[in-house]
């Protein structure tokens, strides 16, 4: 059993599960697309008086997500792709700010479940505002 353990698990450590990139990206209408569904997304709306302030420093925070990569920011929409440690699942994490706030969504790529990531994710940018 050791033996096909020590065979597969780096055969499997190679994959990258990233899967297509969601249609729905993007802001439209003023506002990020709602998740299909609470099992494999979360979103988070943060109020703000300093809402520009605040989105420069998510996004810094951003920077130093663990397998994040940030694939757009213009100052007002950040989209970041974050790939999990053991099978690259990638999720797709999404800012935008505007003049009452601060919307963010997190979603995967794959799966029916993502075991609250997402979720977690968003509180812990949130934390960094703290």
């Amino acid at each position: 059993m050791a033996l096909l353990a020590s065979v597969f698990l780096p055969l499997l450590l190679m994959f990258h599960l990233v899967g297509p990139l969601p249609a729905d990206l993007g802001v439209h209408g003023g506002q990020l697309s709602p998740c299909p569904g609470p099992q494999h997304c979360a979103q988070a709306f943060w109020t703000s008086d300093k809402s520009q302030s605040d989105f420069d420093s998510l996004a810094t925070a951003v920077t130093s997500l663990p397998g994040a990569l940030i694939i757009e920011n213009d100052g007002g929409y950040l989209h970041a792709e974050v790939s999990s440690a053991f099978f690259g699942f990638v999720d797709d994490l999404e800012l935008h700010v505007d003049e009452s706030g601060i919307q963010a969504r997190s979603i995967s790529r794959l799966g029916d479940s993502d075991l609250g990531v997402n979720g977690r994710r968003l509180a812990a940018l949130k934390a960094s505002l703290s």
